[in-house]
């Protein structure tokens, strides 16, 4: 009997080694799946925004297409059919730029 006990103790230690590999993998495995992916859309996101320039035809994330008239460090002045507005520039989606084609077809909608 003492020497299933002393068995059963050696399975124990063994389990803590391959706990902390579990735990490890699992870190690795949340890692590439999700927080470098993560990274690198901001990483993109961060040089799109910086890339902007006066005249390019962007969206905002709130769904306004509008041609840039200027922009400053925070935001950048759009203007729509209807007028201009000022966003912050982090607001600017950097999913694509506004197509006139897409703006035509949402006017005749």
């Amino acid at each position: 009997m003492l020497f299933n006990l002393l068995l059963q103790a050696d399975a124990a230690e063994g389990s803590d080694f391959s706990f902390i590999i579990l735990l490890g993998g699992m870190f690795l495995i949340m890692y590439f799946f999700m927080i470098r992916p993560q990274m690198k859309r901001q990483k993109e996101a961060k040089s799109f925004r910086e890339s902007i320039s006066k005249g390019d035809k962007v969206v905002t994330i709130g769904g306004l297409h509008g041609k840039i008239i200027s922009i400053s460090d925070l935001t950048v002045m759009l203007e729509l059919e209807q007028g201009k507005v000022r966003v912050d520039k982090t607001a600017v989606s950097p999913k694509g730029g506004a197509d006139e084609a897409d703006i035509e077809l949402k006017q005749n909608s």
